[in-house]
């Protein structure tokens, strides 16, 4: 840890929050001089505190120890270039539409990455929908928990659950990105 960057960056958190030295102080438990010590990279603050500075500045812990916020490229919003993060612990689903810090269940979840499968998924177009299926067997521990259709603008998603049948119909979009997650072999990817 470079106790300069990290200084640096509690008194820019500090401010952009509107704290004086006193109240971030008062609100991790130190005398404000502390705080003062540590802005001016003269010292770092104690590892016991870290978790209660990291809240109260609202960022992680490993971004106020490397003393730097990350910027993300800007996509221009383009909703076929998604991230899925999936929680191997609990199934909770997050997207996030650049590079994200993520976590979840106490794991830093990295973004899937679609595979292109070797039985792509049925999709027949009905009405003004698209009818996905599939003959996988949706066991409780191996089953399809999500079926996505992404186009330019759009992200249209069915979550999905074991011992149901792989049917679904999504609104019929356009042409676009359909991705499903496997609980057992993860993220994958076809154009319809």
């Amino acid at each position: 840890m470079d106790q300069t960057k990290t200084g640096g960056l509690i008194r820019a958190l500090r401010t952009q929050k509107g704290l004086t030295q006193k109240a971030l102080a008062e609100a991790v438990g130190v005398g404000d001089k502390a705080v003062s010590k540590w802005e001016r990279g003269l010292g770092c603050p104690d590892v016991s505190l870290l978790p209660e500075l990291s809240r109260v500045l609202g960022v992680g812990l490993e971004t106020l120890l490397s003393g730097a916020l990350d910027a993300n490229d800007q996509e221009r919003g383009n909703m076929k270039k998604l991230n899925f993060y999936v929680c191997p612990d609990c199934g909770n689903l997050i997207t996030a539409a650049t590079g994200a810090g993520v976590s979840c269940c106490g794991r830093t979840l990295l973004p899937l990455e679609p595979q292109k499968p070797e039985e792509p998924l049925s999709v027949e177009k009905i009405d003004d929908s698209w009818f996905v299926s599939s003959p996988h067997p949706m066991t409780k521990d191996h089953y399809i928990s999500l079926v996505a259709l992404l186009t330019g603008d759009t992200l249209f998603l069915r979550r999905l659950y074991p011992e149901w049948d792989l049917q679904t119909r999504i609104p019929a979009f356009g042409h676009g990105i359909l991705l499903w997650y496997c609980t057992k072999h993860g993220l994958f990817r076809q154009i319809i």
